[in-house]
């Protein structure tokens, strides 16, 4: 961008940004003329895309800020205007977790609403997502927001609006609030604090929301005899990462009677991370603490939740030391555990179903089908698995919810939320622990079975971080290669199939292209090879990244030595060509 039309913008941007921090950041480089830096905050706006806004803190249309913020809340309060027949029985929950300036945020968020006749129901302070989306059912709202970045490092912050169904925004709601907030321009107007709680615009929220929040978490015991006769000898090393899981996670594991142990120096919020650099449970460097302080007690189980507390990390004990458990190896031992037990109570419903996205383990699929499970796949997004649930409830003698899974640490156990829940996850995951202690095995033990019988399954994930300007087009070109000129073959074996979502076509080598993929159109690439191993590639939807999932298994009943052996070849071949297409690009 030349440098006249920066200084329009920047110039812009500050006449329009009234937070100080903010305004002044901008102001400095206008002054010192950083162009470099400018822009990469002006070169283009943060887009309100269908996973709603992510980046970095900042001044700048391509960052997050008061100004970037209320731009979408105002988008979202004209779609909510449109979409009611009286706005003054509209309203808005919104929850934030710990990051920087997530409470700020917050208000902005709520005190744009309010401006615009709709009640704001905004929580006192950080909770997680999962009670955000319980809280948008309970209380009948309109919609819901949560200001977080979830798992990215500390330098960022997000925005997630839900709908009325506690689920994340899909199809009308996300295309038309994108398109409500991409028409906006100019000065965003919200009510002061005051006005708003004198007009009864602006509402505070805390324990009318969290006790019937954790009742139900806690109501989702499958074995309460257990674990009221048992539940205290199970030792349980937690971190919340400084986010907001603490209070609800320690809460309910405490009401049932098990020991919690906190890691202390990740225990209370800090939107700095300073002990990790992601502070995400799917890395290993950010659970060390946890698992050394597991070490140190002979815990049974070290668990880890995010910044606002959707996605779950486990690890568990293993010979001599602790082995981090994948998020697709947890969902298959909680969706084993949940079946197994309600077989034998008799509660498994006739149509019982099984939500998974399609990069989440095949595993799965084959333990649900085992049970007589409906088995459905829908997109990567939780929000995927949020709508089929609201999708069963509307059919007549629909299918019944009983688990949703997707790969990257995201769990639901009960349809009393509707986006990946690690409060309930977790309550669940030291059950399912108990339970197999109970009768002298591990997770791990119960893990081997399951592989001995199905056979082992390893899934990997590799991200293509595509930076600036640059970056986001060489990202483009990636994957309209790997889409228009697909190679025959990956790691010496031949592709047999490719699904391609985004027009709903498979097509196999030498047989022709059939319109058969009953999803929403998707960015995304699928790539079958004939040893039964799957490639997909899926650019971001908040990031500038792609992502790559590398499946591959064995047969079932190898040895189990062996059959890890055969996979892990087969996987490290793969991976290995994956990585160098990214670096090529």
């Amino acid at each position: 961008m030349d440098e006249p039309t920066l200084l329009a913008k920047a110039r812009e941007y500050i006449s329009l940004e009234e937070h100080d921090f903010f305004r002044t950041q901008v102001e400095t480089l206008v002054r010192q003329r950083s162009f470099d830096d400018l822009n990469d905050r002006f070169f283009t706006e943060l887009a309100f895309g269908t996973g709603g806004l992510r980046g970095v803190i900042g001044g700048g249309y391509n960052r997050m800020n008061p100004y970037t913020v209320k731009k979408a809340t105002q988008g979202l309060a004209n779609y909510i205007k449109k979409s009611v027949r009286d706005v003054s029985t509209a309203s808005v929950v919104i929850a934030y977790d710990c990051r920087n300036y997530s409470d700020l945020f917050s208000l902005e968020a709520a005190l744009v609403l309010a401006a615009n006749g709709i009640r704001a129901y905004l929580f006192t302070s950080l909770r997680p997502t999962p009670e955000l989306s319980f809280a948008v059912r309970h209380l009948k709202a309109t919609a819901g927001i949560v200001v977080t970045a979830s798992h990215n490092p500390p330098e960022y912050n997000g925005y997630k609006v839900y709908w009325s169904d506690g689920g994340q925004i899909v199809p009308p709601h996300d295309t038309g609030i994108i398109a409500e907030a991409r028409a906006l321009s100019g000065a965003v107007a919200g009510l002061t604090k005051e006005e708003a709680f004198k007009r009864g615009l602006l509402v505070m929220i805390d324990r009318e929301v969290d006790e019937p929040f954790l009742a139900m978490v806690k109501g989702q015991s499958l074995r309460p005899d257990l674990v009221k006769e048992l539940g205290a000898t199970l030792s349980v090393v937690y971190t919340p990462l400084n986010g907001a899981g603490a209070m609800p996670v320690e809460r309910v594991l405490a009401d049932l009677g098990i020991r919690v142990t906190f890691v202390p120096e990740q225990r209370y919020p800090d939107g700095n991370f300073p002990t990790v650099k992601f502070p995400n449970p799917e890395e290993a460097s950010a659970m060390q603490l946890a698992l050394n302080l597991g070490k140190a007690r002979h815990a049974d189980l070290v668990m880890g939740t995010d910044p606002d507390a959707d996605r779950l990390g486990i690890a568990a004990p293993d010979g001599e030391g602790y082995r981090l458990i994948t998020g697709n190896e947890l969902g298959v031992l909680l969706l084993d555990y949940i079946l197994m037990t309600r077989q034998e109570l008799g509660t498994l419903p006739k149509k019982g179903a099984f939500i998974k996205t399609i990069v989440t383990t095949e595993l799965e699929r084959l333990v649900a089908e085992k049970y007589g499970l409906l088995v459905f796949d829908v997109l990567t997004g939780f929000k995927y698995i949020g709508e089929k649930i609201r999708q069963f409830e509307v059919q007549e003698n629909g299918p019944v919810f009983i688990f949703g899974n997707e790969e990257s640490y995201g769990y639901l156990t009960s349809s009393s939320v509707r986006d990946k829940d690690a409060v309930s996850g977790a309550v669940m995951t030291a059950e399912l622990t108990l339970y197999h202690r109970s009768r002298g095995k591990t997770l791990m033990g119960r893990l081997r079975e399951l592989w001995s019988e199905f056979g082992y399954f390893k899934e990997t994930g590799i991200s293509g971080i595509f930076k600036g300007e640059v970056g986001i087009a060489s990202m483009q070109k990636l994957m309209e290669t790997l889409r228009n000129a697909p190679p025959p073959e990956i790691a010496g074996m031949k592709i047999v199939r490719i699904k391609d979502f985004l027009k709903g076509t498979t097509a196999a080598p030498g047989q022709g292209t059939v319109k058969d993929i009953d999803l929403p159109s998707s960015n995304v690439l699928q790539f079958f090879l004939e040893d039964g191993s799957v490639i997909t590639a899926r650019p971001s939807g908040t990031e500038p990244k792609i992502k790559f999932y590398v499946s591959c298994r064995s047969a079932a009943g190898m040895p189990i030595d062996a059959a890890m052996a055969e996979v892990d070849r087969k996987s490290g071949a793969i991976i290995a060509q994956v990585k160098q297409r990214i670096d090529e690009a």
